[in-house]
């Protein structure tokens, strides 16, 4: 076996460069850890899942242990914002509406179920009641409004900006169009060969999106495959107001507008970030999902949400557009990596991840640094993927 001088040794190599890996990073490197990160793209390219202009962060699920960790996310988030000066979440709030003419039992509707479960766990949301609704909100036609003003926007370019920043003046090493081609247990240590050399690390992370097979695929002793699946908005537009009624619109006085039984979300304008009312028509994973009468967003406008019938309307074509790695139980993939002892891994966010960043970097540099984390999260557990195993090591918690 070689031997390696302590000053050729990582403490941790992440492999992925996206929002993920670079929060693993991120926390890491606020300890006296060695820690370098491979990206076989580039950072902030337009084609992966953690790049665009907005995401919504915020907590209302119908799943109290998402609820929680989302709750959590947004303190890290803040705990960010302080730690480095730089302000990145837009602090609009998120409403979920309802409409009886839309979805009748407004009592199984998305956002009175997201409301009953956060009630129930103490995380109460503000109701609105017809008069407030139509008061605050003249656009909308709906019957139904609960509004979390913790919520929002995440701005994704500052958290790239601020994220590469604050790591390169902790001389983590970041390292771009590398592409890995094997990873190697060489006694305690990880040897990972790419083709701008040879890595050696005491612990890895795998946090590579839709390329995470890829890499656990060359990982020795491996035998780990995630069941993903590519997904992304059936639609995507863009809604620019006249100019008389664009101070409606903007993050100042709109929340983050979700009716998630239609699968439509509306994000308002942030001046310097995005200049157009963003509506997005997708299929979340996480809905009970009863077949509206919304078809596509033009349907939406026109049923949910009149006031924006006069604005220009044009398509989504920049990086903008989402791409979710989803997974088939729809629960997240974080944690060991079964045969490979010292690697951990992170994906399928399913489209609702990138608000949980900062939770997830801080997992996975416990659970790769610390040998656990503080939260159960066996729920998430890589290993239930991994068939050829019959009695699989288990993610501490």
């Amino acid at each position: 076996m070689t031997e390696y001088g302590s000053e050729d040794v990582l403490d941790l190599l992440v492999i992925g460069g996206g929002v993920m890996g670079l929060f693993t990073a991120y926390q890491a490197s606020g300890t006296p850890a060695r820690v370098a990160v491979l990206e076989r793209g580039r950072i902030g390219d337009p084609t992966t899942a953690s790049y665009g202009r907005t995401r919504s962060y915020r907590k209302d699920y119908l799943d109290a242990v998402y609820a929680r960790f989302a709750d959590d996310a947004i303190d890290l988030w803040t705990d960010f914002e302080r730690a480095t000066g730089r302000s990145v979440l837009v602090r609009c709030g998120c409403m979920n509406v309802a409409s009886s003419a839309v979805t009748p039992d407004l009592d199984r509707t998305y956002a009175q179920l997201s409301t009953d479960l956060l009630a129930s766990i103490d995380m109460p949301l503000d109701v609105l009641d017809a008069a407030a609704i139509a008061q605050r909100y003249p656009y909308l036609d709906v019957d139904l409004a609960h509004l979390d003003p913790v919520a929002g926007l995440v701005d994704l370019a500052a958290v790239a900006e601020t994220l590469t920043g604050v790591l390169h003046s902790r001389k983590v090493g970041v390292h771009e169009q590398v592409e890995t081609t094997s990873l190697r247990r060489d006694g305690e240590l990880w040897r990972v060969a790419t083709d701008a050399g040879e890595f050696v690390a005491r612990a890895v992370v795998v946090t590579a999106g839709h390329g995470t097979n890829d890499v656990l695929a060359r990982i020795e002793n491996c035998t780990l495959q995630v069941p993903l699946t590519k997904d992304r908005p059936s639609e995507a537009k863009y809604f620019v107001p006249p100019d008389a009624e664009r101070d409606r619109y903007t993050s100042d006085v709109m929340p983050v507008i979700a009716y998630l039984d239609t699968g439509v979300y509306v994000h308002p304008i942030v001046p310097g970030v995005i200049d157009a009312v963003k509506v997005g028509y997708y299929n979340p994973p996480d809905i009970p999902r009863d077949r509206t009468g919304v078809r596509d967003i033009a349907d939406f406008v026109a049923k949910v949400m009149p006031g924006l019938a006069s604005a220009s309307v044009s398509d989504v074509l920049d990086v903008d557009q989402c791409d979710y790695d989803l997974i088939a139980d729809d629960d997240f993939v974080l944690g060991a990596v079964p045969g490979a002892p010292g690697v951990h891994v992170g994906v399928g966010w399913r489209g609702t991840g990138y608000k949980f960043a900062p939770w997830v970097g801080r997992v996975l540099f416990q659970l790769a640094l610390q040998g656990g984390t503080v939260y159960d999260v066996a729920r998430f557990d890589p290993a239930r993927f991994d068939s050829d195993r019959s009695d699989p090591a288990r993610t501490v918690s």
